[in-house]
């Protein structure tokens, strides 16, 4: 996929999804408002392991479903 795609259109297309966009577009708080799908799949470490294998330049990755109150995250 090219084509660079806002958060609510990747939201839209990609639901309850690990994302990986190359060259992100952020905002001047560095929060992440698009950019270019490389990968996705609902299984995170498939995204993780990707992008360790790609090396792009410059990434993110995202989570477009819902995450519970009890979930742990780590940055």
């Amino acid at each position: 996929m090219d084509k660079i795609l806002t958060i609510s259109e990747i939201e839209k297309q990609f639901r309850s999804e690990w994302i990986l966009l190359e060259n992100p577009k952020t905002n001047e708080a560095l929060e992440v408002q698009g950019g270019k799908v490389v990968f996705h799949s609902k299984d995170r470490d498939e995204v993780y392991s990707m992008a360790a294998t790609k090396y792009p330049k410059r990434f993110a990755r995202l989570y477009t479903g819902k995450i519970s109150k009890d979930a742990a995250i780590l940055i």
